[in-house]
């Protein structure tokens, strides 16, 4: 892979942290308005499933990113079993 290549894969990588870090943040404030807005309980089903998956999609995007940045900083001849070397 290029050098171009794997400065790209840690931009990318900082970028999914960065996104996920503001789903994460902005998330309490967004559903109180979509609360609202529906003039729904905030303890009602359709609200928790909501918060559930918005805070899925941040954790993954922040999982995603770190592991990016991860490959990155990662020595190139690192295997951590062996498991994929061939005879």
């Amino acid at each position: 892979m290029g050098n171009n290549a794997k400065n790209f894969q840690l931009i990318w990588g900082a970028a999914l942290t960065a996104a996920g870090v503001g789903v994460l943040v902005i998330l309490p404030h967004r559903m109180e308005q979509i609360r609202q807005m529906r003039q729904a309980e905030p303890y009602a089903f359709d609200m928790l499933f909501l918060w559930f998956c918005f805070g899925l999609l941040g954790v993954l995007l922040i999982g995603g990113g770190l592991r990016k940045i991860y490959g990155f900083f990662k020595a190139p001849g690192d295997n951590e079993s062996g498991a994929n070397d061939r005879d």
